[in-house]
């Protein structure tokens, strides 16, 4: 394969790896823009990925398990809007538990359910997403580049990955130009403005919370029902937290974070085809080493290159209605 290729190739792979990070990140901007601090989206894509993979093994539908991914991820996600929001506890303590909540729950119900340490057996079929192909992708495949950029990145991708890119979009426009995001991202400033107008806190951010849930729902649906054939315990390996991470690194925005997600994706992707290879005066690198590699760098760019980050004022803080 050709340079050009190569680079195709990792750019393709960076898209598939960036899908799932999008899907949470944009979560956590939902939920932090409305001051509700969301360190569980870890928690919720797993939950998401086991039961999507459930219930699609169940049903022999990829769109039920979709829907039931989302569903189990919503549920989570009110769970944590009541101990934060409804009884103001501490929205960290709240998502950590639902991270220990989620890791321990999916390895105890698969391993009860299907005898195999765990995970659920192999999806296939109708059970899972399958690439689309678009409209001229195969008569394009043989024009150099431009043609082979359409037919593999463009092309190629399952429905969710083009959901994902449709919520950027939505994500960016209902915060940006409706009243509905205009209340979102005011309750995430000043709540107390809100209540004087009139308007629902709680309500406001259990909207948001809700949403959230949706996404990372999505999310983990696709990990267990697209990039994979099936749930294994842990899948998520921490893109929850790169999500966070991305978010912080896009300023709590749409189009940011979209470039921030695919930043980590593709560096992933190198990292994956870095394995095995021989770096000249290294020679061949351990696969730990490799594998460390995205988060290195994560935490790298975090520390160098982000400027100062400043969350909604009212990001994290519970709101007590004065009397």
């Amino acid at each position: 394969m050709d340079l050009a290729g190569v680079a195709i190739a990792i750019f393709d792979s960076g898209v598939r790896l960036a899908a799932p990070l999008l899907f949470a990140c944009l979560a956590g901007l939902w939920s932090e823009r409305a001051g509700v601090v969301d360190i569980g989206l870890e928690g919720k894509m797993l939950a998401a990925a086991f039961a999507a993979a459930a219930a699609s093994h169940a049903t022999g539908s990829a769109w039920a398990g979709l829907g039931a991914g989302v569903a189990a991820s919503v549920a989570l996600g009110l769970v944590h809007g009541f101990a934060s929001i409804t009884q103001r506890g501490n929205q960290i303590v709240s998502g950590v538990a639902l991270n220990m909540l989620a890791a321990g729950l999916t390895a105890l119900i698969g391993n009860a359910w299907y005898r195999q340490g765990g995970r659920t057996p192999p999806l296939e079929g109708a059970m899972r997403f399958e690439p689309l192909s678009l409209p001229g992708a195969a008569q394009l495949r043989d024009t150099p580049v431009l043609g082979l950029l359409y037919s593999e990145v463009v092309s190629g991708q399952t429905v969710l990955i083009y959901v994902a890119l449709a919520a950027v979009l939505a994500t960016a426009v209902v915060l940006k130009r409706t009243r509905f995001g205009l209340r979102i991202r005011a309750v995430g400033e000043n709540p107390a403005a809100i209540d004087t107008a009139g308007i629902s806190v709680t309500g406001l951010r259990y909207a948001a919370v809700v949403i959230a849930g949706v996404l990372c729902g999505l999310g983990g649906a696709y990990l267990s029902l697209a990039q994979a054939a099936g749930f294994l315990p842990q899948m998520t390996a921490g893109k929850g937290f790169i999500a966070l991470a991305a978010l912080i690194f896009a300023k709590w925005r749409a189009w940011p974070a979209l470039g921030a997600c695919f930043l980590f994706g593709l560096l992933d992707a190198v990292a994956i085809r870095l394995q095995g290879v021989s770096l000249p005066g290294i020679g061949l690198a351990p696969v730990q080493a490799i594998q460390a590699l995205p988060y290195a760098l994560t935490v790298i760019l975090l520390a160098g290159f982000i400027g100062k980050a400043i969350p909604p004022r009212a990001s994290g803080l519970p709101y007590v209605k004065e009397r």
